[in-house]
């Protein structure tokens, strides 16, 4: 199954090129702000965002939420349930684009708090550090990641989040399974795009996976 990103944020739709009421390309030059997106030079109408990811590769921040014990121990995995627009539904993980001039620190942030609720607090450090970059390609087989539409770079991070997660957007909920479910091939089967994968990657990397 294609890896379906969540695109657009409902409260972000001039950066996350999504359909609505807005005016296609405006000044004819790629990248130019439509009338209401002047703050944000990066955006790109949905005819721009289809062409950039026909000729380029997007950079995305994707993470694997967990609850931690008292001494820093991996309990529990969110794993996300989405619906898609053929309205399947999917198990998928915290995922977005990052911004032009945002920082990939920033971009975590926004998409934690897009799919997880202002009450997730995650605990972020200064400098983020991926436990790999996976790459999505359109044409299957090339890796252990697929993704129909584009050809996407993922860095993928593990986070704590201490708070009360509240899914929003496409996110239907947020399912916290012990790292023996969320490693298990049943789940993996239900995830989009490979990242049962990467979900097996995190666990192996804060020695969860056993």
């Amino acid at each position: 199954m294609p890896v379906r990103t969540p695109d657009p944020d409902p409260n972000d739709r001039a950066d996350d090129g999504a359909s609505g009421s807005r005016s296609p390309l405006s000044s004819g030059a790629f990248g130019s702000p439509s009338q209401g997106n002047a703050a944000n030079p990066g955006w790109l109408t949905d005819i721009e965002l289809a062409e950039a990811r026909r000729r380029l590769p997007i950079l995305y921040v994707e993470a694997v939420p967990v609850r931690t014990d008292g001494v820093g121990a991996v309990i529990e995995v969110g794993i996300l349930l989405r619906a898609t627009p053929l309205g399947e539904m999917t198990r998928s993980l915290v995922s977005g684009r990052v911004r032009y001039g945002e920082s990939v620190r920033d971009a975590l942030f926004r998409h934690l708090e897009n799919d997880l609720g202002p009450m997730a607090f995650p605990l972020l450090p200064p400098q983020p550090v991926p436990f790999t970059v996976a790459e999505y390609f359109p044409i299957p087989g090339l890796s252990a990641f697929h993704d129909d539409r584009q050809h996407a770079v993922s860095l993928a991070f593990v986070v704590p989040v201490t708070g009360t997660c509240e899914p929003r957007q496409d996110a239907l909920e947020v399912t916290w399974m012990a790292p023996e479910e969320a490693a298990s091939e049943t789940l993996s089967a239900e995830m989009e795009g490979g990242r049962g994968t990467l979900v097996r990657l995190a666990l192996a990397s804060v020695g969860a996976l056993r």
